[in-house]
């Protein structure tokens, strides 16, 4: 039912009036610490987030071919797929600015406008996740990479964020126009802005078919930036670098989740009947990134780098998801390869969220926990943070029983059970360039183990609630490979509700 239904975007409209009020009530907050803007933030995002449990436990209390529903005329859909991608988001976020907290504070960062901008990245990437409209979609990604610009150069004072900024701003202003460019020829293709109405045009043959290739080929290339793929990948090492180490989690955490969003929107539910175009670039994609991004990683010696040319060659692996699903008209297939790329993605950015929050646990003012070797000693100075660092970096590296294995099984197995070879041998090169990844996550391992800390290693302070909240991600992170089928049955469900609808 397409109408101008409000109630579609009322968590997008709470998440709004909400980020006004903080900005509103933190210009009469006088405590350093901002705990009233910390707390009305948090739970602001928690009341988002429990709109969107609420609305993905009733999309999938219906029948499925029920389960979507549009509004503002047909510009956004409300879907259990969005509701549970929205969900995490806003989780990732609560968990993201509770590790900042301390972090920010140190180095005077925390101002209102962090908080705020922090609301407004999730209000960008909520638009994202619900829409069903070219412009919509384009809307609210220029609204999270603002913010995340912002956030990237909130340290005025400090060269090498504001170069990351300016890096980071020219780079994606460069991929906003290569998606608006594909966007706009899919338009002159279609006649069209809204997906299901492109995916119509395309299933009758209403189109002019050189026009829409080219627009495949600028939508997957603006993709690949958003992602962070190669080749695509230029700003990522530098923005994590040089970024606030909370601002590289704001950027390394929810935003995936949104970028996965919008490539499912696009690619499967606007463009599957040009599936066959896509899935050749997302393989070149994938293979590239997995090859670059897990052999540069291996000389870095620069923690946040390393985590980034990591995060290249994890997107890399959660791209294969999307290559063997659309063959013939196998839903099954189109499901199983789905809902497996999407459990990588959540799962991955769980245990980001805890790695780059350790690394801020370690940091002091004055001290950036930045170094590989900033690491060393770490087993013997505090046990149970190396125990919950070791339990990121297996599951990073896919080392059972950790989540990290159970999703690259998953995203494996989509690509076997299609009994093609081309595809079984795309799985085999994959789990090659695995075994690569696996050396420099273990490195990490070791040196926290068995290298002596340097001299002036800052002393570790305990900081309560950030602990807890690192001990309850780690035990997610193992909690989750052991029993992983609620959450690959919710992924799946939802993706074929998706699909169905």
């Amino acid at each position: 039912m397409t109408s101008m239904n409000w109630l579609v975007v009322y968590p997008e409209i709470l998440l709004l009036v909400a980020a006004c009020v903080v900005a509103l009530v933190d210009l009469g907050v006088t405590d350093a610490k901002r705990r009233v803007t910390f707390w009305l933030t948090q739970l602001s995002l928690a009341a988002v987030a429990v709109m969107h449990g609420m609305a993905l436990h009733s999309g999938l209390s219906g029948e499925a071919a029920a389960a979507s529903v549009y509004g503002m005329q047909g510009l956004v859909v409300s879907d259990p797929m969005g509701h549970m991608l929205a969900l995490c988001a806003a989780l990732a976020m609560m968990l993201t600015v509770a590790y900042a907290g301390p972090y920010v504070a140190e180095r005077e960062l925390l101002k209102g406008e962090f908080f705020t901008l922090a609301m407004f990245v999730l209000l960008g990437i909520s638009v994202m996740i619900s829409a069903n409209n070219f412009l919509v979609i384009y809307v609210g990604l220029e609204l999270m990479s603002l913010s995340l610009y912002a956030l990237v150069a909130l340290r005025r004072d400090h060269a090498v964020a504001t170069e990351a900024a300016m890096k980071y701003f020219v780079l994606g202003a460069l991929a906003s126009g290569f998606l608006l460019y594909g966007m706009s020829m899919l338009y002159g293709a279609t006649r069209s802005l809204d997906l299901p109405d492109v995916f119509n045009a395309i299933q009758t043959g209403q189109i002019n078919a050189t026009v829409l290739t080219f627009g495949v080929v600028f939508i997957v290339a603006g993709l690949g930036f958003k992602l962070g793929v190669v080749p695509f990948h230029m700003w990522v090492p530098d923005v994590y670098q040089g970024a606030p180490t909370a601002v590289t989690l704001m950027i390394a955490g929810a935003p995936k989740l949104a970028a996965f969003a919008i490539a499912i929107r696009l690619l499967v539910e606007g463009l599957s009947g040009l599936a066959h175009d896509w899935q050749q670039m997302l393989i070149v994609l994938s293979v590239l990134s997995m090859t670059v991004g897990n052999l540069a990683a291996i000389v870095q010696t620069n923690l946040k780098r390393l985590l980034a040319y990591s995060a290249i060659g994890q997107l890399g692996f959660m791209l294969l998801g999307l290559t063997p699903t659309v063959i013939g008209t196998n839903t099954l297939s189109a499901a199983n390869g789905y809902s497996s790329a999407m459990f990588y993605m959540v799962t991955y950015v769980l245990t980001t969220l805890g790695t780059f929050g350790l690394v801020m646990y370690l940091s002091r003012a004055g001290f950036e926990n930045e170094e590989v070797s900033d690491l060393a000693g770490l087993g013997k100075r505090s046990p149970w943070l190396a125990g919950v660092m070791t339990v990121f970096m297996f599951s990073l590296t896919g080392i059972p029983p950790m989540v990290g294995f159970y999703a690259k099984f998953a995203v494996l197995q989509a690509l076997i059970t299609t009994n093609v070879p081309g595809y079984i041998v795309l799985a085999i090169v994959a789990v090659m360039l695995s075994l690569v990844a696996a050396y420099y996550y273990l490195r990490v391992v070791k040196v926290m183990y068995f290298d002596e800390p340097a001299d002036g290693v800052a002393a570790i302070e305990p900081r309560g609630g950030v602990g807890v909240l690192l001990a309850a991600n780690g035990a997610a992170a193992l909690l989750l490979g052991v029993l992983p089928d609620g959450l690959m049955a919710l992924c799946r469900d939802v993706v074929v509700r998706a699909l169905a609808g």
